[in-house]
């Protein structure tokens, strides 16, 4: 039996709820939750934004805690081991991508937040989807590794980002203030867009060498051909044709931000600079593991925000009013 806090249906409280669950899966883990990460997935999820969401939807994919069980065949892992999981809580094993290191981008993946989701005190999960934490590394802000992080680092492995880059940021927020750290880390000159005043100076401490109001168009316009890559992590429109002006030639703008409008983008911006537009989900575990390993060796940490699982729609509340600074992680009770 697993208890859990569950929509019942599109924008509701969430309720305790309990599930049913039969034999552990002979490739399964059984994960006991300390702590679990809410991103605004969840939140699309519970409101059924995205269209698809099923109910009673158990939410969170941002999960930290230990091994309790495994299923007959799992080798990689132990009963006690400090663990996490992530968006996805199994792959076909397979497909192309699966059989080549992106399962990630296994089209049958199963979504944790589909399957039953972190929101509760169990969560099982193929042993394929589960990585373990790096000693060194704190588990109470680990969980927003697992989702935010890696979408903001697996671009840097995709697409072979350079030490000697200049990368800019747009919007900095839970996604955006993990990955000033990361690119500081990763050796590029950060520019950070922001239109808060006030986040001017954080985006600074947090690793940016320079900020840039998103909001005056004429500092966009002055920072014409200076990035080789830029990185979109908000769900708003902006004027994207401005921002790829600021790219260099064959520079690329890049989207981990769910916007749900059209992109417009005119094509002549593009071929005249050979210029580069694209997107990335997150990374497969291997990804992931590598991502951990790198947080642990230049300390770069969530900005966190803690609840009681038993006050998880307050915490969801404090989520949506976007006060949280930046990640809201809740603990078991």
């Amino acid at each position: 039996m697993i208890t859990a806090y569950a929509a019942k249906e599109a924008g509701g409280a969430l309720e305790q709820h309990h599930i049913e669950v039969g034999e552990l899966g002979a490739h399964d883990v059984e994960i006991d939750v300390e702590y679990c990460g809410i991103c605004h997935s969840d939140i699309s999820m519970i409101d059924n934004e995205w269209g698809f969401s099923q109910y009673p939807l158990v939410a969170g994919h941002e999960v930290v805690g230990r091994v309790s069980k495994v299923g007959s065949h799992v080798s990689n892992l132990s009963e006690g081991q400090l663990v996490g999981l992530g968006w996805h809580s199994g792959y076909c094993q397979s497909c192309f991508s699966c059989n080549t290191g992106d399962e990630n981008l296994c089209q049958q993946a199963i979504p944790t937040i589909m399957s039953h989701g972190g929101f509760a005190d169990k969560v099982r999960a193929n042993e394929k989807a589960v990585v373990a934490l790096p000693n060194g590394m704190d588990a109470q802000s680990a969980g927003p590794l697992f989702c935010g992080g890696i979408t903001v680092f697996n671009p840097l492995v995709q697409f072979d980002v350079k030490p000697t880059d200049k990368v800019a940021v747009i919007g900095i927020g839970g996604l955006g203030h993990l990955a000033l750290q990361f690119l500081n880390a990763w050796g590029c000159e950060v520019t950070a867009f922001t239109s808060s005043e006030s986040k001017s100076a954080e985006a600074k401490q947090l690793g940016a060498h320079h900020t840039l109001n998103s909001r005056d168009n004429r500092e966009i316009e002055a920072a014409a051909n200076r990035f080789d890559f830029i990185i979109s992590t908000v769900n708003v429109k902006l004027d994207w044709n401005l921002y790829l002006s600021t790219l260099k030639p064959k520079g690329r703008l890049h989207f981990v931000g769910a916007t749900l409008e059209p992109l417009d983008l005119g094509a002549f911006g593009l071929i005249g600079g050979q210029k580069q537009v694209s997107g990335s989900p997150v990374g497969s575990p291997a990804t992931i593991a590598q991502m951990l390993e790198f947080a642990v060796q230049h300390n770069i940490k969530p900005q966190i925000e803690t609840f009681k699982m038993s006050d998880i729609n307050a915490a969801l509340d404090h989520l949506k009013s976007g006060k949280a600074r930046y990640r809201i992680v809740l603990e078991k009770d």
